[in-house]
């Protein structure tokens, strides 16, 4: 009976969030002169209204899936990785390099290794951050923050120079399309539904996710260094080897963000392509409470506010920031659980004190080494 109610709580924080977001929401758009009710109805005709705008909400959810497992994965291990924009950024430049430059292999074996590409290097760029923390005590938060600069600005270089796309008709800085044996064929055989595989394959990773956590052995190290590396340690884990692992299996996750829509829906990566998905993937580990069946729900939400803002400002003529609005209150709501149990007078099961970011415990290990 205690689960259920823990269960139910963990359930209720964040509904309430979202509608307290949207209520908030509703009253800024007031305040601006809007017309809440045709905003909120373009929003719901963007995102979820009509067939072609559900497979658009599908699209833009695709890469929040994998950008909210990747960071709710590091929430498990103790740890922040601020770096998903970067590692998104650095596995679809990888996915799209082995996408038209590797030529002669059969589908689906190319698709297959230009999307290995892409988890392996965001998963070795997420490696450095984990190294770092693990045996020097450099804070994930900073080393990923600056790493997600060094992507960007190499990306930028690698566009303009040597991945720049030579056909002289494009005017923008791209790589050349991926071949067609290295594309992800769609869901849908009807054109104007562009839904690829990729929302399939989220579905996958987030039960992978679960089942890495909850029943292997290295899942277990990774719950017991984020809930406490000093007892981890004394256990006989190594928390230093634990760390650079759960950082790069991060890393790959948010690497195959990029990676789907490179063969998934662009066929080829372009600056600016991906930038945001990174730091919105936090928002939505945190609204499914790290938990990998959490993201999925948080994700569709994600992916349905960006699909819809078009039509949301179309109608209503309002500024589509509107929605960054409630995106940044929804995160607000969530990372204060304290707010919504005070506004809706919710009493606080003993079993679910649990911090809205899963089983971590930010700042304990601050500038220590990992060994």
């Amino acid at each position: 009976m205690a689960g259920w109610r823990a269960w139910l709580y963990a359930l209720i924080v964040p509904v309430l969030a979202v509608i307290t977001a949207l209520a908030i929401g509703a009253v800024v758009i007031a305040l601006t002169g809007g017309s809440v009710l045709k905003a909120y109805q373009g929003l719901w005709e963007g995102s979820f209204g009509q067939p072609r705008s559900i497979s658009n909400t599908l699209v833009r959810t695709t890469p929040y899936i994998f950008g909210g497992l990747a960071v709710a994965l590091a929430f498990k291990g103790g740890l922040f990785n601020i770096g998903v924009e970067g590692q998104i950024t650095v596995g679809a430049l990888a996915t799209a390099f082995v996408g038209y430059a590797v030529s002669g292999v059969p589908f689906p074996a190319h698709l297959i290794l230009a999307l290995l590409a892409g988890f392996v290097v965001g998963g070795l760029w997420g490696a450095i951050p984990g190294f770092l923390k693990a045996y020097t005590g450099a804070h994930e938060v900073i080393v990923t923050i600056m790493l997600n600069y060094v992507a960007i600005n190499v990306a930028s270089y690698l566009l303009g120079g040597p991945m720049k796309d030579r056909n002289p008709a494009v005017a923008i800085a791209q790589t050349a399309p991926v071949l067609q044996s290295a594309r992800l064929p769609p869901l849908l055989p009807d054109p104007q539904y562009r839904v690829h595989w990729g929302i399939v394959l989220g579905l996958l990773a987030a039960v992978v996710v679960w089942w890495l956590l909850q029943k292997t052995t290295l899942g277990f190290e990774i719950r017991t260094v984020g809930a406490n590396p000093n007892a981890a340690r004394y256990a006989g884990i190594s928390v230093g080897r634990t760390t650079v692992v759960v950082m790069a299996l991060s890393g790959g996750l948010a690497g195959l963000a990029g990676a789907l829509d490179v063969v998934g829906l662009n066929y080829y990566y372009a600056a600016a392509f991906t930038a945001g998905y990174g730091f919105d993937s936090i928002a939505v580990a945190l609204l499914g409470r790290s938990n990998p069946f959490g993201v999925l729900p948080s994700a569709l939400l994600f992916g349905g506010l960006a699909s819809g803002s078009a039509r949301m400002q179309f109608l209503s003529q309002i500024p589509i920031d509107i929605i960054q609005v409630v995106q940044a209150l929804i995160l607000i709501f969530v990372a204060a659980p304290t707010m919504i149990r005070w506004l809706y007078r919710l009493r606080l099961p003993r079993e679910a004190e649990a911090p809205a970011t899963g089983d971590v415990q930010f700042g304990a290990s601050w500038g220590k080494a990992e060994t």
